[in-house]
């Protein structure tokens, strides 16, 4: 997808965790911590056996679950950070964009690439930051890299015995020399990161230009958990899933060790689904390579390819005599983000819409389907924003006009003024129908602007889980060669002023989630009559169609 110069800047309020690629992403869940863990000691020792085996998301995710439970902990928050650098840096060798147009060019242009990521970052992050995080965050980053398996696979093949010892004497020199150092302009962290580049280059031949790299995106570190600098592939996805649209499979998948690609979900009209995969399935191999002990990003970059070539899948269901070979031709895939959109009582007239993100096309897809509902006799409606990471800040303020008659939807606050906004309902048609409103730990930004905004109104009640809590603004700035910037540049407020980051919008009507349900979103249009969520909020909606809210916030 060729990105224009026209693309100056997008405001997004999208959960990070969820943006991957839009022809694959990795499935949130909530990290459980393993029954035999019983004290920190034995976390930690846990988290070191999956980086030993570099099996980097496990990592990450037994770490997250493990700080839930000993917070206090440093070896483990140290453990979390490390692997995620790590699995960063996988990340990026194993993206061919970053291999072709970052690594191959010269030291002198990397250095201007990473003179102006930190000059845009003080220009536009949320918050102010120093050259001396910015490049301590790299010095860390570079340090974890030169312990990295792929990292030193790529650039040193064949010598890292020989030069073993020189690779630990500049490790030793990066944390005694360089660690924290003191920096006083963006021309000291330019001379710095020089400085570091010429030295790995003399001492052990070490690329320069992947040096400054480390510097570039590792100096992100420094930031919050939702702002990084974008490869021109990730940058590309990132505008396809804005769109819309993206050349795929039409596939959601994690890697599970020693499983395969397991399937979160399978788009409706994709060529996956017209191949036959369903969520819960597992990819096995991929066009004769076995993919059971592959990264995402490894399995997803055999995955990609033009429009119309074909790629040969083995797949395993849910039982071992369930396995079969099929081939899928990748094409096009329009990504709906209203996939659901059916009468679930008839008799009550009780509607149901499930929205996965929000995009440009989110509210010409949400009129559609509240105008088919309509015809159908629709009294209430279950509106579903479970998983739903988020997506365009735009997008979210025009749905909620729909259902909002007046006030103040969301505002916006940043360092900077042109990051100070407030959107307002001024729509003339309004739907003025009852709703129910589904939200769990997995609804994200842009969906808690909507719950925030139904709270405060007292326009619905909230049925489900308590939401993500990132209540953060990104903006997108496209930068030389391809690359882009995704950088916090805002915090939300709901109508009544709050933002409720890392704290996320309590429901009005709690359900526990049993541990063992595994909610797969391709699987619900056949199986709403069994989610419990979606039980819960027909009992609600049962009551306000016939006149008694069972619940009320007035």
């Amino acid at each position: 997808m060729a990105l224009g110069l026209f693309r100056q800047r997008i405001w997004l309020a999208l959960c990070l965790t969820c943006v991957l690629c839009v022809a694959w992403s990795e499935a949130l869940a909530a990290p459980k911590l393993k029954a035999n863990v019983t004290d920190a000691r034995q976390a930690l020792q846990a988290g070191e056996d999956f980086e030993r085996n570099r099996r980097w998301i496990d990592a990450i995710e037994h770490y997250e679950a493990s700080i839930k439970k000993w917070p206090d902990d440093r070896d483990l928050s140290y453990g979390l950070r490390r692997s995620k650098i790590h699995f960063g840096i996988e990340r990026r060798y194993s993206d061919s964009s970053f291999r072709t147009n970052m690594l191959t060019i010269s030291r002198h242009e990397a250095l201007s690439l990473f003179d102006e990521v930190i000059n845009k970052i003080k220009s536009h992050f949320v918050d102010p930051l120093s050259s001396t995080s910015f490049v301590a965050h790299g010095t860390e980053n570079l340090y974890i890299a030169l312990a990295n398996e792929k990292f030193l696979e790529h650039h040193l093949p064949g010598r890292r015995m020989a030069i073993q010892s020189n690779i630990a004497k500049f490790r030793e020199t990066l944390r005694t020399q360089y660690w924290n150092k003191s920096l006083n302009s963006g021309s000291s962290a330019y001379q710095t990161v020089s400085e570091v580049a010429g030295l790995a280059e003399a001492q052990f031949g070490l690329n320069s230009t992947a040096v400054v790299m480390e510097y570039v995106f590792g100096g992100c570190h420094a930031l919050d958990d939702y702002s990084n600098c974008l490869t021109p592939d990730r940058l590309s996805d990132l505008y396809d899933n804005i769109d819309g649209e993206f050349v795929g499979l039409g596939i959601e998948m994690k890697a599970e060790a020693g499983r395969g690609m397991s399937l979160a979900n399978v788009l409706p009209e994709s060529p996956a689904a017209e191949a036959g995969l369903i969520a819960g399935d597992y990819i096995v191999g991929i066009d004769g390579h076995d993919c059971r002990n592959m990264s995402t990003d490894e399995a997803a970059g055999r995955l990609k390819g033009t429009p119309g070539s074909r790629v040969r899948l083995d797949v395993a269901g849910l039982t071992a005599a369930d396995r079969r070979t099929v081939t899928v031709a990748r094409r096009a895939v329009q990504v709906k983000s209203i996939p659901i959109a059916k009468i679930v009582d008839e008799s009550r007239g009780i509607g149901y819409i499930q929205m996965t993100g929000f995009q440009k096309s989110s509210p010409a897809e949400l009129d559609e389907a509240l105008q088919k509902l309509n015809r159908q006799g629709m009294r209430v409606l279950i509106w579903d924003l479970r998983g739903n990471p988020g997506g365009l800040l735009t997008a979210a303020v025009e749905v909620l006009d729909r259902f909002i008659d007046n006030g103040v939807l969301v505002s916006t606050k940043g360092r900077i003024g042109d990051q100070n906004m407030s959107y307002s309902a001024h729509r003339q048609q309004k739907w003025n129908i009852p709703l129910v409103l589904l939200t769990d730990e997995n609804s994200a930004s842009a969906s808690e602007i909507v719950a925030g905004a139904v709270k405060d109104h007292q326009r619905g009640v909230i049925v489900g889980r308590k939401t993500y809590g990132k209540w953060s603004v990104q903006s997108i700035f496209p930068i030389q060669r391809s690359v882009g910037l995704r950088l916090t540049t805002a915090k939300f407020y709901s109508p009544a002023g709050k933002t409720l980051g890392k704290i996320g919008v309590k429901p009005d009507v709690e359900v526990e989630l049993p541990d063992h349900v595994v909610l797969h979103r391709g699987q619900m249009a056949n199986s709403l009559e069994d989610d419990p969520d979606v039980r819960k909020a027909l009992d609600v909606a049962r009551e306000q169609a016939a006149g008694r809210p069972m619940f009320s916030n007035r």
